[in-house]
């Protein structure tokens, strides 16, 4: 992808911000505003006297993944300002996954002399390594499933953690559950990055063992409903990576194919507690404890460390769609070391 900076004037840039920035502590303002932890007892002396860093947590849309590590990021940095006797403040900005919002976020992040910045999810991370890029202002993002594909490795401030899919994981669990599927749904965003790779490899992997396949995608909500609903008749399962578009539309996606009587297999525990069957991945409270983490060390030590890949493996199952679909899941004990039974959440 190439990067880019929307120009635009400063008067401009104040007046489309407000709508972006979240108060950590309300999420439902329309106005910016900023949430701070600080420490500070008889033995570690005042807040403000104790070391102050700035860091700006940039969220690419709503949604339940993203949602999860921003509120773990934003647990631990107040976890670790009242156990140093240090402030953090930390403000969080959505881009609404618009590039053009994104970059303005990026601009003002600088302008406004930010320590460093968190971005949530690929293109919001591609948006604030360029914004960053004159500064060399740390930039530690957060769920980035290939980091190679997205340009932002071998950048001397940018790292973060990174949530990649092993693709041929959740394609065994497929055929552990339904040894006898013969046609198999790929949905996704064909501008998502982080579902160019696992795509590939899954097409790679029904390739080797002469299974069928059949491509839906779309860009928007209504797009990827209309996919769904194409893949319905045609397919045994469906499969759909870490794929924030498709995990946009999830819960809807997900009733439309339990309906259906298709299992929907997904990269992340999210889609599963909106209704999806299954999945094998990380866990998004830990890589945003994680991130945090980094970011923290990285104020204090000036080193920017490789990207981190979390660990996977767990399985996570919705009981009351495996009930729904009739299916019988035992064999995912014998594929991971921890499987995980989960209901559906109400949005």
């Amino acid at each position: 992808m190439k990067k880019f900076i929307a120009v635009m004037t400063a008067a401009a840039m104040l007046t489309s911000l407000s709508a972006c920035g979240a108060s950590a502590s309300t999420a439902s303002s329309a106005a910016e505003s900023t949430a701070s932890s600080a420490a500070a007892d008889s033995t570690t002396g005042s807040a403000a006297d104790a070391t102050t860093y700035k860091v700006a947590i940039v969220q690419q849309l709503d949604h339940a993944s993203l949602d999860e590590i921003r509120t773990a990021i934003e647990a631990e940095l107040d976890a670790k300002a009242a156990e140093k006797g240090i402030t953090i403040e930390y403000k969080d900005f959505n881009g609404q996954n618009d590039a053009t919002t994104l970059n303005q976020i990026g601009t003002q992040v600088v302008s406004d002399g930010y320590d460093a910045v968190i971005p949530i999810a690929t293109l919001a991370a591609q948006c604030m390594a360029t914004a960053c890029e004159s500064t060399k202002t740390p930039v530690i993002y957060a769920a980035i499933s290939d980091p190679a594909a997205a340009d932002l490795t071998d950048i001397d401030y940018v790292t973060g953690t990174s949530d990649a899919l092993n693709t041929q994981s959740i394609m065994d669990m497929i055929f552990a559950v339904q040894p006898e599927a013969k046609t198999i749904g790929l949905l996704y965003s064909n501008s998502e990055a982080n579902s160019t790779t696992p795509i590939a490899e899954a097409k790679a992997y029904l390739d080797a063992k002469g299974i069928a396949y059949v491509e839906k995608t779309g860009n928007t909500n209504d797009e990827i409903m209309t996919a769904a609903n194409a893949l319905v008749g045609q397919v045994d399962a469906v499969f759909t990576p870490t794929d924030n578009v498709v995990m946009a539309a999830a819960a809807a996606v997900s009733e439309t194919l339990t309906n259906a009587g298709i299992p929907f297999y997904t990269g992340a525990d999210s889609f599963v507690t909106a209704g999806a069957f299954a999945t094998c991945g990380v866990n998004y409270t830990e890589l945003g404890t994680y991130t945090a983490d980094m970011a923290l060390d990285i104020l204090e030590t000036g080193t920017v460390p490789e990207y981190h890949v979390m660990d996977g493996g767990i399985i996570t199952v919705n009981t009351e769609t495996a009930a729904a679909l009739d299916l019988d899941y035992s064999a995912f004990n014998d594929l991971a070391g921890t499987v995980v039974e989960v209901e559906t959440t109400a949005e």
